[in-house]
């Protein structure tokens, strides 16, 4: 999704960088609370990102690395034929490792669509494949009772009305140049066309639960929510959908309806992202290995207990995780990133308890070191998750008289309480500390988690 010129600008979008003061709709907080209740609870999405960009397989902002004109790129399209593309067996895998909801790009900065579009012949049904590889995957997707999500890339380096930027393939050191580029393009054209797009996407396939809008950089050479059109783009998209779920790339900061969530990306959040010291609903969007396109030769792939510590990081923060597959050029899931879906479906068979509905723990309890906590308010129940395991006694603070019941989550077994014991002890517990008698093995589980139901 970036290069590392535009990981910078992320983070600012994390809070957004709009000026818009126009008030898209009227929806108060609990309202928004109720219409976002399936996507905190789920917690857990699929993102794909999948393009052109598949056949050069070295990420997927390789015309803009590469510097790489329309007519020079050309031949991917030419040759855009994925005979393996069968987004069942995407859904099925998907929803193996634990995930809830899918997010998948159906326009990329590049400006090839998946779907059929009738404002473009930059489109699947006119590469050699000829489908709305799009209408496929919706209906495959919901088939397993998946929520499904649209990104769609406010950004289009194919459009000839495109204005040229500085993240343009087409960009120029010498400011003076931009002018001259830009004499025949015309960004009224493209964001009518842009709208057009979005308007289509909305319309041709039934209900869409996400729209993930794709990206903003305001500024010299740049473009913010003036140039989409963001505020008439919102209005649009939340007339159209009035349930769906949007995030906050638009660039339209403080707008009511402008933006639901935050998206910090490829970044651990320290803390629940805030807005003017509010907590605010967020999800962060990672990938398996250093790129969100399928890149052949890129090997910084993270292990399991990466993406598992990932996961539930995420979660013990309020947060959601978006994990990104790129498949290939001919559609099928890389088997490094099969391998790793396998693994986390694995570990969520038996502990999706203390992810899904959960979030961050009450201020009163006290993480031992070497774990992450989350929570379940509705059940009542904590959830301890073991990153490294501990040696018998394992003492948690503020749980005193409020524990019902403590067992290993993955199996249901008994946890008991006991004093803690040794030789010449003479460790003084807190006041509200208790202690479990864990086995001095290991369960076979990468990390363990101790399920706590309270009174």
């Amino acid at each position: 999704m970036r290069t590392k010129v535009a990981i910078a600008l992320v983070m600012l979008l994390a809070t957004g960088q709009g000026t818009a003061q126009e008030k898209i709709w009227d929806e108060t907080e609990a309202q928004k609370k109720e219409r976002m209740a399936w996507w905190t609870h789920d917690r857990f999405g699929l993102f794909i990102h999948w393009g052109l960009y598949a056949l050069p397989a070295r990420h997927e902002w390789v015309k803009h690395r590469e510097k790489t004109t329309n007519e020079e790129y050309q031949k991917y399209f030419e040759q855009f034929n994925p005979d393996l593309y069968n987004p069942r067996e995407w859904a099925k895998m998907a929803k193996a490792a634990g995930m809830k909801y899918a997010v998948i790009t159906t326009k990329h900065h590049e400006g090839f669509t998946l779907f059929d579009s009738k404002f473009t012949d930059y489109k699947a049904t006119n590469t050699p494949i000829g489908r709305d590889l799009l209408k496929e995957w919706v209906d495959a997707f919901r088939a397993e009772g998946m929520k499904i999500g649209f990104y769609y890339s406010l950004i289009d380096w194919h459009h000839p009305h495109f204005t040229i930027d500085r993240i343009h393939p087409l960009r120029q050191d010498n400011d003076k140049n931009y002018a001259k580029l830009n004499k025949d393009r015309d960004m009224t054209k493209y964001r009518e066309y842009m709208h057009n797009q979005v308007r289509e996407l909305l319309t041709n396939y039934g209900k869409v639960d996400m729209l993930w809008l794709d990206f903003s950089y305001p500024g010299k050479h740049g473009k913010g929510w003036k140039e989409w059109g963001s505020v008439e783009l919102l209005k649009m998209v939340r007339q159209l959908q009035p349930g769906i779920i949007v995030n906050n790339r638009a660039d339209l900061k403080g707008v009511n309806g402008g933006g639901d969530f935050v998206t910090p990306e490829q970044f651990k959040v320290p803390e629940w992202p805030t807005i003017d010291g509010k907590k605010v609903p967020w999800e962060t969007c990672q990938t398996f290995s250093g790129s969100w396109g399928y890149y052949r030769d890129e090997n910084t792939w993270k292990n399991t207990k990466q993406l598992l510590v990932l996961l539930i990081e995420t979660v013990s923060k309020g947060g959601n995780l978006l994990l990104n597959v790129g498949p290939t050029a001919r559609g099928a899931f890389d088997q490094r990133a099969q391998n790793s879906l396998d693994n986390m479906g694995l570990w969520m068979k038996f502990n999706g308890r203390a992810i899904y509905g959960c979030t961050q723990a009450p201020e009163e309890f006290e993480a031992p070191p070497n774990t992450l906590l989350t929570y379940n308010e509705k059940t009542n129940r904590l959830y301890v998750h073991l990153l490294d395991y501990p040696l018998q006694n394992f003492v948690i603070g503020g749980l005193k008289g409020k524990l019902k019941y403590a067992q290993f989550l993955h199996d249901g077994s008994e946890i008991r309480t006991s004093k803690p014991y040794g030789h010449a002890f003479d460790f003084k517990m807190g006041h509200n500390d208790i202690n479990l008698s864990l086995p001095v093995i290991k369960p076979d589980v990468k990390i363990p988690v101790i399920e706590l139901i309270l009174n």
